[in-house]
């Protein structure tokens, strides 16, 4: 075993890895960018290294440097997550020319594997069945599209290089096809350096289901049973699970067996994952699955596979790549219950899931273990008042759960993703909380569709009632931080000698003004306060008492709730039933100004760089018509025309970096 490994990586699985370092003694080195230096995984590490600027390409795509920082500091070895180098063959030989070892596949692996098409080509070969589709070499859009028009629409453009959906575009018809092309080659290139692309048919109602293997130094080669991610949104993971639904024993039996010889066509050792996209119209059978392409490489989705197997796959990792054969046979492992992964990103799923950024004010999980298999399991790179920053992956924290079947697997989630608070940046958190108590998604009906199709349900964002409204409104004047203390005088608060003493607070939550006059009642406690609340055309009584920490009791008409209450400065949220709301005091003092995001303009939803401008100075444009493409975290983002008009000024090139809320474009006035 190694004394000192290097992480070449970042956040979450940088923690991840360290996790399981410590735990069999094993020295850790960090490396960290600017934007980084005061992160998690800098602080978990024994030792860290500064390697350069914020932008990846000069921190954590810097080969050199981070080869570098571990013959400095004397790690032996060095692990490279997942993401940024870890599918780079010329990172792997560079790190064995230095004398060092490499965690993860040889390079001649990664190769095999890095281009679709040629992996394709090799399964083939291999016997492995794949997704009929044009895998060659032309890139010319005329050859392509024909391609497409014989393969049948719809059709599936991959960058070859590509993972992570990103580079991919689903076509309907031939109307789009050029287009959706141009977009992929684009998010190819910015991504992997690389924008072929490969064109295939388009499974109708695909499954997407893989198979874990791993491989050792000696020849020996396993698979560790399947993980079903067919609930994606834009061919991104966003619930996994394992194992896969009403999966029958002979096509786990084929899966996994397919999956052991595409690892042995390559020469694999470590941990790799081959993904098959499955027929999922009818029962799965044994004819009905396809190569995909091969992860050389640990999967952010690994702790599902951990739960159900008991294993340590970055141990594992560890010990392959020192030299130690697996010890373990195929029929050594079995599966115990089922798990479920949930990732918790920052993003705005009412926004189209655009990328956000910000400070992460307010933090708190469920209890659970951190990096460590459980029943409940939170894996975050993250902690409060760290910056969720646009150079990187927005993940905040993965939340796995563990059961003795799949219907309690899935209600610890749901109750695991209700207890996660967080505060200062907008999350996902309620879309998957939508999508655990998904009907279809209950019953194990799963296909990469199921989020398209449903995605008005589960973004939807139906107002807060009214007791929270309330809540909020006696925590925003200050009212419930008066109560956790001990001065006797804040039991006189609200008192008035003649009548009644109130006050009104304006609150803002999204575009709605929310305006309550609090009227403080007699026989409240230092525990207990009461409070009318009145809304114009209505009031509501209630009585809410400080239950610890965050949380807090309210009672109203007879019934309770729980909820928690965090506050910041001019904002207060409330967490409640695994739903959230975040409430601003507007300044009354502050200017009217409009929003640079009115009917006439087009802003830039979040920080990114611009990749098109299709619209020019005096062009007519239709509502919804697309004029911009801004790049924010390696994916592109479709900016359209607000309304019929007349373009009349353009203030974004290509290539420009712009902030949030950057005015890009403005539209002629209407005339009255």
């Amino acid at each position: 075993m190694f004394r000192k490994i290097l992480i070449a990586n970042r956040g979450e699985i940088a923690c991840r890895v360290m996790a399981t370092a410590r735990r069999l003694g094993v020295q850790t080195v960090a490396v960290f960018s600017d934007a980084d230096a005061n992160a998690k995984h800098t602080a978990m590490a024994d030792e860290a290294v500064h390697i350069g600027a914020a932008a990846a390409a000069e921190s954590y795509l810097n080969g050199a440097r981070i080869i570098e920082a571990a013959r400095q500091t004397g790690a032996e070895a060095i692990h490279p997550g997942y993401g940024f180098l870890s599918e780079n063959p010329g990172f792997v030989e560079a790190v064995e020319d230095a004398g060092l070892v490499f965690i993860g596949p040889p390079a001649s692996a990664i190769r095999a594997m890095g281009l679709k098409d040629a992996a394709k080509a090799l399964m083939e070969t291999a016997g492995v069945p794949v997704v009929p589709g044009y895998h060659g070499e032309s890139q010319d859009p005329d050859l392509l599209a024909a391609e497409a028009e014989n393969i049948g629409y719809p059709v599936l453009i991959k960058a070859r290089a590509g993972g992570g959906g990103k580079g991919m575009r689903l076509v309907e018809g031939p109307s789009d096809f050029k287009a959706a092309l141009a977009g992929a080659q684009r998010e190819g290139q910015a991504s992997f350096g690389d924008p072929a692309c490969l064109v295939e048919k388009f499974i109708p109602k695909p499954r997407h289901i893989e198979i874990q293997v791993f491989g050792d130094k000696h020849g020996a080669a396993i698979h560790l049973f399947e993980r079903d991610c067919s609930l994606q949104r834009r061919h991104q993971k966003v619930i996994e699970e394992a194992p896969a639904p009403d999966m029958p024993d002979e096509v786990r039996a084929a899966m996994g067996q397919a999956a052991v010889e595409a690892a042995k066509a390559i020469g694999y050792h470590g941990a790799g994952t081959v993904e098959f996209i499955v027929d999922g119209s009818g029962p799965l059978r044994a004819d009905g699955f396809w190569f995909m392409e091969m992860n050389t490489r640990l999967q952010v989705e690994h702790p599902v596979t951990e739960a159900v197997t008991g294993l340590d796959l970055v141990e594992l990792q560890l010990r392959v790549a020192s030299g130690e054969p697996l010890g373990i046979a195929q029929d050594d492992l079995s599966i115990n219950g089922w798990a479920f992964e949930a990732r918790v990103y920052a993003e705005d799923a009412s926004k189209g899931f655009l990328p956000a950024t910000g400070t992460l004010d307010h933090l708190a999980f469920p209890q659970g273990a951190a990096f460590a298999q459980a029943t409940t399991r939170i894996d975050s790179g993250v902690r409060p008042g760290d910056e969720i920053s646009p150079w990187y992956d927005p993940m905040i924290a993965k939340v796995i759960t563990h059961g003795p079947t799949r219907s309690a697997a899935l209600n610890k989630l749901r109750g695991a993703l209700g207890d996660c608070h967080v505060a200062g940046c907008v999350t996902n958190l309620e879309f998957l909380g939508a999508l655990s108590r998904h009907d279809g998604f209950a019953r194990g009906e799963v296909d990469t569709g199921l989020i398209a199709r449903d995605i008005d349900a589960l973004t939807d964002r139906p107002a807060p009632s009214e007791p929270v409204v309330a809540a909020a409104a006696v925590g925003a004047l200050g009212l419930l931080q008066e109560q956790q203390g001990s001065d006797p005088w804040s039991l006189l608060l609200g008192w008035r000698h003649w009548t009644d003493a109130y006050q009104f607070v304006d609150l803002q939550l999204g575009e709605t003004r929310l305006s309550r006059r609090i009227t403080a009642l007699d026989g409240g406690s230092s525990t207990v306060r009461k409070y009318r609340v009145d809304c114009g055309d209505g009031s509501l009584e209630i009585a809410i008492a400080h239950a610890g920490d965050d949380r807090y009791r309210l009672e109203t008409d007879g019934k309770r709730l729980t909820l928690a209450l965090v506050f910041a400065p001019n904002q207060v949220s409330v967490f409640t039933d695994g739903r959230s709301f975040t409430f601003d005091l507007p300044n009354a003092l502050a200017g009217t100004e409009q929003g640079a995001g009115g009917g006439d303009t087009v802003v830039a939803p979040m920080p990114g760089l611009i990749k098109v401008v299709s619209a020019a100075t005096g062009d007519n444009v239709d509502r919804g018509d697309a004029l911009i493409v801004i790049e924010a975290m390696k994916m592109e983002h479709t900016l359209t025309a607000p309304r019929n008009g007349v373009v009349e000024e353009v203030l974004a090139s290509v290539g420009d970096q712009v902030t949030d809320g950057a005015l890009l474009l403005r539209l002629a006035p209407e005339d009255d």
